[in-house]
């Protein structure tokens, strides 16, 4: 992205690091309440992709002007992301480096929050900085720099102040007393919906219905499923294993089949190697007893969260047996 802010957001940045401590208590109070409303988010998105909870909650706040532009607002979009050619999600049009400019428009901030790190684990620009330690905010700010991530030649400062004037370093390495009760009730939840969409799934790939594409480091079988690059779990394999052979990070592995940090892989599973599609050749797909949607999700290589957005579903539900799912628009 060339920049992800409104020049407005700049100009506003540069005269509050401009030493003057009574103009900054607005701003102050501003991100206090900010922090506070999204750190348990930036804390669980860094234990998902290994990107510190400071950098995310800086960036949040930078980009966002603590989440009252108008682009947070009306699009819950914190990091100024923009459309690309792979989105297919909605849409919010606002002026921006040219007039009338493709946004990504997201049904939630924690959505926002979901996508941002998506965003920087799938840009191999990026790659770099997932070699740094979660403790390492300044490595981290700098290297998103040096990466382009933003074209203010002020951008890692102004990210190491926000995350030292806000003590956000804490929360590369939380006390639970840091985070409010509601920590210990979402990851719960979240795991016992996990634990649902893996429990009855009737939908398996085999090697024998795809394209056979090349041998990999480990003598791993590659395979192409709807654009796609998959192998085929073997006997005794972890994430570990298998991100080893195929030179990604375990948390890749994790990303890109939607699979829980403790879920364990059974032989013959399908596993991505690189991120999914975000709809199929097919339109789509009657649902058969025990499918559910991450079966179908593994099974079309579709993402999953697309599958639930193509059909307007909340994250988390399945569908009866006999419904129709869309995998295309």
């Amino acid at each position: 992205m060339k920049r992800i802010y409104p020049l407005c957001l700049i100009f506003f940045l540069i005269i509050m690091y401009s030493g003057n401590t009574s103009a900054q208590t607005g701003p102050r109070l501003a991100y206090k309440d900010y922090i506070e409303q999204y750190r348990e988010i930036a804390v669980r998105k860094m234990k998902e992709y290994h990107i510190p909870a400071s950098i995310t909650l800086a960036q949040g706040i930078l980009e966002s002007g603590t989440g009252k532009s108008a682009l947070a607002v009306e699009a819950n979009n914190h990091f100024g992301i923009k459309c690309h050619k792979e989105w297919t999600g909605m849409t919010y049009t606002m002026d921006d480096d040219e007039k009338n400019e493709c946004f990504r428009k997201y049904a939630s901030a924690e959505e926002s929050f979901d996508d941002h790190s998506y965003f920087l684990t799938s840009r191999p620009r990026y790659a770099g900085l997932f070699e740094l330690d979660l403790s390492d905010y300044k490595g981290w700010a700098h290297g998103l720099k040096s990466a382009g991530y933003a074209t203010n030649p002020r951008y890692a400062e102004i990210l190491i102040r926000i995350i030292e004037e806000n003590e956000l370093f804490l929360y590369d390495n939380p006390d639970p007393e840091l985070l409010t009760e509601k920590k210990d009730k979402k990851p719960k939840a979240k795991k016992e919906v996990k634990q649902s969409l893996i429990a009855s799934t009737g939908l398996k790939l085999t090697p024998t219905e795809l394209t056979f594409v090349e041998v990999y480091d480990g003598n791993r079988n590659v395979y192409l499923n709807n654009g796609s690059k998959l192998t085929f779990a073997r006997n005794g394999d972890d994430i570990y294993t298998i991100s080893k052979d195929f030179g990604v990070h375990a948390f890749q592995i994790l990303k890109y089949n939607e699979l829980g940090k403790k879920e364990s892989i059974t032989e013959g599973q399908a596993i991505y190697i690189v991120p999914k599609k975000n709809k199929s050749k097919q339109s789509d797909h009657k649902v058969s007893e025990g499918e559910t949607m991450r079966s179908i999700s593994q099974y079309y290589g579709i993402k999953l969260n697309s599958l639930y957005r193509l059909n307007s579903m909340p994250s988390g539900h399945e569908p009866q047996a006999g419904a129709k799912i869309k995998l295309k628009k």
